[in-house]
């Protein structure tokens, strides 16, 4: 029998040190591909991780240190999201919540007002009706400034229980113990107001947006409105693509709008013929951000639409999230745009037709957009 020259175990360490030796070099060309601020910015958390003597959240250092490289850009759209923040924006967009399925408002300096409660959620189940006012959430009193941060104490993570103190219409209190559930919101509420103006208020341009804001056109072409009023303020924008279905769902044919990115390339995107032909009106404010401001310019543009509120926020840059390994993510502006004729909005916002400030006693906004709409018709 032929003697082995080299044992099993031999040969399991040879192919053991090839491994860790290409892993090096592999290690060693990938660092070489760096340039120097990438380098000094892995060698910079690499000092902290094997020589700091104090105590430390890890976390806290790479969300730190991701955060200050968004901002260090000067650029007032880009923004970085923590891994809790990503996964509660991923929610939003797709137009779900985790609550208790009430709308609040902020009128009443004792909480929050229930104006809303959705059908079949855990806060009708609990009993919540509007005009219930939230003073309290886990005992702790929201009356005054507190009450706009109630919502945030409100929401939470799916099947955990919250605790509501409520104060009734006839003065009297009482306390309920409400489970927290995931929720689909319609991002689109509508209705006929006298001199059959049909009146459609957009909360978002996120998933089925588009979608429901054509279906209450529809609905209220159907109706008899001879003119439509869009209402968005207080809108934070949304995805381009749910945008820019609603424009081409509303507008004649022609470009509805213009990118360009850094490298120059230009993109152009065209609405077909079919369009809406009744007289529009939208409202705005200083919160009408992004794809809320742009709706309102483009349907100015091509529909002739009258403009009432006040000056937007003036944007001009879109956004693309970039998931990173951790769960974490950066939203970093990757194009300019402007409307289908060419115009920014930077710095500007919309032109408005009517500016008018808006009056807790009555919406003159509102009333100012009715009137406009009145006036025009036959």
């Amino acid at each position: 029998m032929r003697e082995k020259r080299f044992s099993g175990l031999t040969l399991l360490l040879v192919a053991v040190c090839c491994c860790v030796a290409a892993a090096a070099v592999t290690l060693c060309l990938s660092q070489a591909r760096l340039d120097t601020n990438e380098q000094d910015l892995l060698a910079g958390y690499e000092v902290i991780l094997e020589h700091y003597v104090g105590d430390y959240d890890a976390d806290a250092v790479v969300d730190a240190g991701l955060n200050a490289m968004v901002k260090s850009l000067g650029d007032q759209w880009s923004y970085y999201l923590t891994a809790e923040k990503y996964e509660a924006q991923n929610l939003n967009r797709a137009n779900h919540y985790v609550g208790v399925g009430v709308t609040v408002g902020y009128t009443r300096v004792e909480g929050l007002l229930v104006e809303a409660v959705d059908e079949s959620s855990p806060a009708e189940q609990a009993g919540i009706v509007a005009g219930d006012v939230i003073i309290a959430v886990d005992g702790q009193s929201i009356a005054g400034d507190a009450r706009y941060e109630g919502s945030d104490q409100i929401t939470g993570t799916e099947g955990t229980e919250v605790t509501l103190t409520l104060l009734h219409a006839d003065g009297t209190e009482s306390t309920v113990t409400v489970v927290r559930a995931e929720m689909e919101s319609n991002p689109v509420t509508y209705s006929m107001l006298d001199g059959d103006i049909g009146y459609i208020v957009l909360d978002n341009f996120y998933e089925r947006s588009a979608d429901e804001l054509a279906r209450a056109v529809s609905t209220l072409l159907d109706a008899g409105a001879q003119s439509l009023l869009f209402d968005m303020r207080d809108n934070g924008g949304g995805y381009l693509s749910e945008l820019t279905n609603m424009l081409d769902y509303l507008l004649p044919e022609g470009p509805i709008f213009r990118s360009r990115t850094r490298t120059g390339e230009e993109e152009v995107i065209v609405s077909d013929e079919a369009c809406i032909t009744v007289p529009v009106a939208v409202l705005v404010n200083e919160s009408s951000y992004s794809a809320a401001e742009f709706f309102a310019a483009a349907m100015r543009e091509e529909a002739g639409a009258y403009i009432v509120g006040v000056p937007t926020s003036g944007k001009g840059y879109a956004q693309q999230t970039f998931p990173l390994p951790g769960g974490r993510a950066m939203g970093i502006s990757i194009c300019e745009y402007t409307t289908g004729q060419g115009t920014s909005l930077v710095g500007t916002g919309v032109t408005l037709d009517a500016e008018v400030e808006f009056s807790e006693v009555g919406d003159s906004q509102l009333d100012a957009a009715v009137a406009y709409l009145t006036g025009i018709q036959p």
